[in-house]
């Protein structure tokens, strides 16, 4: 992990890209009759959204492989991971059990993002990239901010969307 991003790290945020693409493509319509799972969402809010989260999985990959073991961006990296496999379980596969129909996400996540974020947490531990107890002390945080700023992103798309057509219809 020194000085440079171990090849295998880059398949974070290429299984997180496909796991939002699926998303992308059929959760807001799913959001409409998700309850309690997920509030309605519309397609640019939502996109919008995925972007950004997909960017920063992409920011944090370069800067843990320049960073070094035991640095904020290596622990950023794999608390990044840990949350996304913890996403996989909630909402993705506890929804889909307790709607009794598919989550969008729930198989992209099962196929792709366990096997690679439990593949890099295993990897963490065999290579003393971050330490207990600092892990969980960055990780909580870190998934509170990145679960915090889903509805703030939210928001920031719904607005854009709306000055974007504002812009289009006044031409």
């Amino acid at each position: 992990m020194e000085n440079s991003t171990p090849w295998f790290f880059w398949l974070f945020p290429l299984t997180f890209a496909v796991h939002n693409i699926e998303e992308a493509l059929f959760l807001p319509a799913w959001s409409k009759s998700a309850g309690r799972f997920h509030k309605p969402v519309g397609v640019f809010e939502f996109v919008f959204t995925l972007v950004v989260l997909t960017t920063a999985s992409v920011i944090i990959t370069v800067l843990a492989g320049s960073a070094g073991k035991q640095t904020l961006p290596s622990y950023l990296y794999f608390a990044f991971n840990f949350g996304m496999l913890v996403n996989v379980l909630y909402p993705h596969l506890t929804a889909t059990i307790v709607l009794k129909k598919y989550c969008p996400g729930l198989s992209t996540g099962v196929l792709f993002l366990v096997p690679t974020t439990g593949y890099l947490l295993f990897y963490r531990f065999d290579h003393h990239c971050v330490l207990f107890p600092m892990f969980w002390f960055i990780t909580v945080p870190f998934a509170a901010l990145v679960v915090g700023s889903i509805p703030v992103l939210f928001k920031i798309g719904r607005s854009l969307h709306g000055a974007l057509k504002t812009s289009t219809i006044g031409q």
